[in-house]
């Protein structure tokens, strides 16, 4: 009997050293059935690239060592990430599961909506890129800080400190992101550099400042908004084949959706206000309430904020950390699927070789 999913797409910062040459072994470990198809779906990423004059994700996946100046470049890194994760989607066993919705974590958002069919693989290819570039050009930093305690559960000390610090720096300070139990915090950077200095070391490791990151999902963001809505017309929307669930917890639906809010929210409000990640989820389960959920790769790190945004909402009992990880090894098949984990993602993709 089939099972119901709810697919989760990562966003940027999620194709590091540990991911390098993931997307060709994942591709060379497909069944036949599918491989020619992911292998064509990929030819025609490539293409795009090449045609941009950039390098092609084969390129960069199967470089023989992982270079930040190269891999981490915003172009690139955008590309290998939406990539992995859209090929990771096509790879899931159908005969297994019905993909009920999708989301997405920040850039996640991009993915979602080509695994959705909102987009052609050209236009998403171009798109993602361009996006890359007009957003990571922008002014400001951004950095992380937790608001749960060890057991992931809401710490209100630490989502008080989080407050009193935007409330300092208001209007130069902004929630970007919320990320199950961390609260990402973006600005100028020397509201930034302010507030991760009044802040409390928390976890020996944060605040911690994302490198190479601009104030993305705040105003700051606005001269990039603003370029890429002229860039990018109505007519490269479609409304989405599969329901998608954006930044505000709001949803898409086919035949529904107006393609002109769709590009005004994914190029304008996406671009420059808080992504709310952390109900995107928790709609999602409530909505659909999906036998499990599938978190696309590259890398396994959404794990984490999508079991503490189910534990901010009890979701089928879960009150800690605890509870997930009891709940994760109780049956043959985890709740939360992490295709970047080679065991999980066994049990997700069709018939292996």
């Amino acid at each position: 009997m089939k099972k119901t999913a709810l697919v989760i797409c990562p966003g940027r910062g999620t194709y590091n050293k540990p991911e390098l040459g993931s997307i060709s072994a994942n591709l060379g470990a497909s069944s036949p059935k599918i491989k020619e198809d992911l292998q064509s779906v990929l030819s025609q990423i490539d293409a795009e690239r090449a045609q941009s004059g950039l390098a092609t994700v084969s390129e960069l996946d199967q470089a023989k060592l992982f270079k930040t100046s190269l891999h981490q470049k915003p172009e690139h890194a955008a590309a290998l990430i939406y990539a992995a994760g859209y090929l990771d989607y096509l790879s899931i066993d159908r005969e297994r599961y019905d993909i009920a919705a999708i989301t997405g974590n920040s850039m996640g958002w991009y993915t979602a909506m080509a695994c959705g069919g909102a987009w052609s693989v050209a236009t998403s290819t171009r798109l993602v890129t361009s996006m890359a570039l007009l957003t990571a050009g922008g002014a400001g930093a951004q950095f992380i800080y937790p608001v749960v305690d060890s057991e992931w559960r809401p710490d209100a000390q630490r989502i008080a400190l989080v407050e009193e610090q935007l409330a300092a720096h208001q209007g130069q300070l902004m929630r970007s992101i919320n990320y199950g139990g961390y609260a990402v915090l973006a600005g100028t950077e020397e509201a930034c550099a302010a507030a991760m200095k009044a802040l409390p070391v928390a976890d020996e490791r944060f605040p911690l400042l994302l490198p190479g990151h601009a104030a993305f999902h705040t105003r700051l963001m606005a001269a990039a908004a603003a370029q890429a809505q002229e860039t990018w017309p109505v007519a490269a929307f479609q409304p989405p084949q599969t329901p998608l669930i954006d930044g505000r917890g709001q949803q898409w639906l086919s035949p529904e959706t107006d393609r002109t809010a769709l590009q005004r929210y994914t190029l304008g409000h996406q671009v420059t206000e808080t992504f709310d990640f952390t109900k995107a989820v928790q709609v999602a389960v409530k909505e659909y309430a999906p036998d499990h959920i599938i978190l696309l790769g590259p890398g396994s790190g959404l794990g984490g904020a999508v079991a503490q945004s189910l534990i901010a909402i009890n979701w089928q009992g879960l009150r800690s950390k605890a509870d997930f990880s009891e709940r994760q090894t109780q049956a043959d098949v985890p709740y939360v699927l992490s295709m970047g984990l080679a065991e999980q993602r066994a049990l997700v993709t069709a018939g292996r070789n």
